[in-house]
């Protein structure tokens, strides 16, 4: 997976990802760490092999990896971190070889994935694998989280 390693090693995603992780260094709860983000790709790559989509891997493993690029834009400028994500991914994207179909795809689904009844199966999923990943069950901070109750994850679910 060539173009994913690209991605990881690429400098925008090496500054964004490395901000986020400085500012959430002390966070509680629901960091955003790598485990997080290939936690996403893992449930992303299950559901497609599930469903029978016909998406690569790499475009999956992607999606899931740049999902979260943009938040730290919206802790410094307050820019929704869908909305960055997908832009910074675009740049990301294009400089690592994926096509422009690819990138497309990606993006939509970047700016899809706090939303629930996305009609493409890549932004649907990227929003359910995302949500699938945090284990509300067993958070150590559970009674601090900010999420409403109907959002978290109370069971295993498979």
């Amino acid at each position: 997976m060539k173009r994913l390693e690209a991605v990881r090693c690429h400098p925008i995603f090496q500054r964004e990802y490395g901000q986020l992780w400085a500012a959430e260094a002390d966070r509680q709860f629901c960091r955003h760490s790598m485990e997080h983000l290939l936690d996403v790709a893992r449930i992303l790559y299950i559901l497609g092999l599930e469903d029978g989509v016909d998406l690569s891997k790499e475009v999956l493993y992607a999606a899931a990896l740049l999902h979260d690029v943009g938040r730290q834009e919206q802790s410094t400028a307050g820019t929704p971190h869908e909305v960055a994500g997908a832009r910074l991914a675009g740049e990301i994207l294009r400089d690592c070889g994926f096509s422009e179909t690819e990138t497309a795809a990606i993006q939509q689904a970047i700016l899809s994935h706090r939303k629930t009844g996305a009609e493409d199966w890549l932004c649907r999923s990227l929003y359910r694998a995302d949500k699938a990943s945090r284990a509300c069950y067993a958070c150590p901070a559970a009674a601090d989280c900010n999420w409403l109750p109907e959002k978290k994850n109370l069971q295993i679910a498979y």
